[in-house]
């Protein structure tokens, strides 16, 4: 899949992007219209064990992933400079995801692999140090860097490029940007998902789209890890038979040396399922790639909410103080309150503090309408960037899922011809 991540890069960006004379990355990757990866190569070459303390001065063993890139331009004038590399952890991963999330929130952000296996069946490793989970852990990561480097608006972003050529003092330049204070609060906005009243017809839709598509995820790669299971079993059984017929052979004259070559037989079988098996966990790993592409999604319409549920509170507030002006300037007090009652026992006010409490409410209220106005222009920008984004998106699902479940099948095919 990642090889075919660059393949559309190049296909869809071969009219949109010019290199630029100096074959220079940085003055380029942020020209208009252009992909990163039209402007390099990247890969996560390999993984590594370290051992180190951690913040709080304890001993820990960690991962760490070698991040390869190299110019396309030296490539294409017949250079093949060395590529430049630098070692990135799981978490700095993670970072460089929340950083464009929280800044790119109408975009479906591509997906990091998982931290900690599930879906798997008995014999595969759910350790995070196993070195067959490290590697399809590997292979996720380059992934989500290829998808993020081919994406129309992410490749463009400075901290990316940051990310992959800048080993020291990235993670300072992410945390200066303050984005962190821009994250919003899940409480927020699973507030804002009960409260807002008139929510976006298309991307309620969406959201619906994305519960089915995890609901369907799920319930296929649960179900892949017991019919795994039960072959496993099967397969496992053969090699019980393959000792008893070596056994046997040993204690039988005229067909010792069938039995013997019986007994090969079942080994050689009951040890063949263990590739078939990994090769099937590859392309489970792509399915729970859209399993994770579906809470991204969501995430695009939760912001949403959150950006409708602000502009409906805005609203609210200004047909409040205009309310409160219209009852101000006539003196009729058309809801109940402490105030009208106040004014009924003890009078009206004078007419200097009605003239100075209108003026505020002036003020008030076109402040508010300015707020208003700048939420709505906001909130529809945002749907529309989603959508598009949304449209993008689920074109490429389909055309990932539709490859990978055909070469799932063509793969059980050739195993079962075996």
């Amino acid at each position: 899949m990642a090889e075919d991540v660059k393949e559309e890069s190049v296909a869809s960006n071969d009219e949109s992007d010019q290199a630029a004379s100096d074959g220079s990355l940085s003055n380029t990757m942020l020209t208009e219209g252009s992909c990163l990866l039209r402007r390099m190569e990247i890969c996560v070459a390999e993984a590594e064990k370290r051992s180190g303390k951690n913040a709080v001065s304890m001993q820990e063993t960690y991962t760490v992933y070698l991040v390869e890139t190299r110019p396309i331009d030296a490539i294409a004038e017949g250079h093949n400079p060395p590529p430049d590399s630098l070692w990135r952890r799981y978490s700095e991963f993670e970072l460089l995801r929340n950083y464009l999330i929280v800044t790119y929130p109408y975009i479906v952000v591509p997906p990091l692999p998982e931290k900690r296996a599930e879906f798997v069946w008995h014999k595969l490793s759910a350790d995070n140090m196993d070195p067959d989970f490290v590697e399809r852990r590997r292979i996720g990561l380059e992934n989500f860097l290829l998808r993020v480097a081919s994406h129309p608006v992410l490749s463009n972003n400075e901290m990316l490029y940051h990310f992959l050529t800048k080993e020291h003092g990235w993670k300072e330049m992410v945390y200066e940007t303050g984005f962190q204070t821009k994250a919003d609060s899940r409480l927020r906005a699973l507030s804002a998902t009960f409260r807002v009243r008139s929510p976006h017809k298309r991307l309620v839709e969406m959201k619906h789209y994305s519960d089915g598509l995890q609901s369907h995820t799920s319930q296929l790669l649960r179900a892949r890890t017991r019919v795994a299971d039960r072959l496993y079993a099967v397969y496992k059984v053969h090699g019980n038979y393959g000792r008893v017929f070596s056994e046997w052979s040993a204690i039988e004259k005229e067909m010792g040396d069938g039995l013997q070559s019986a007994g090969h037989h079942m080994d050689a079988y009951a040890a063949s399922v263990d590739d078939i098996l990994e090769e099937e966990e590859h392309y489970a790993d792509q399915l729970k790639e859209y399993l994770s592409y579906a809470e991204a999604l969501r995430a695009v319409c939760r912001k949403h909410e959150l950006s409708q549920f602000e502009l409906e509170m805005a609203s609210q507030d200004l047909i409040s103080k205009k309310q409160q002006r219209e009852e101000l300037a006539t003196g009729i007090v058309r809801t109940f309150s402490l105030k009208g009652m106040t004014n009924k026992l003890f009078g009206q006010e004078a007419p200097e503090q009605r003239e100075a409490k209108l003026n505020l409410l002036e003020e008030l209220i076109a402040e508010g309408e300015e707020t208003v106005k700048e939420k709505t222009a906001e909130c529809d920008e945002h749907a529309e960037k989603a959508w598009a984004d949304i449209v993008r998106f689920k074109d490429q699902k389909d055309k990932d899922l539709q490859e990978a479940l055909i070469n799932y099948a063509l793969m059980q095919i050739s195993m079962c011809k075996k």
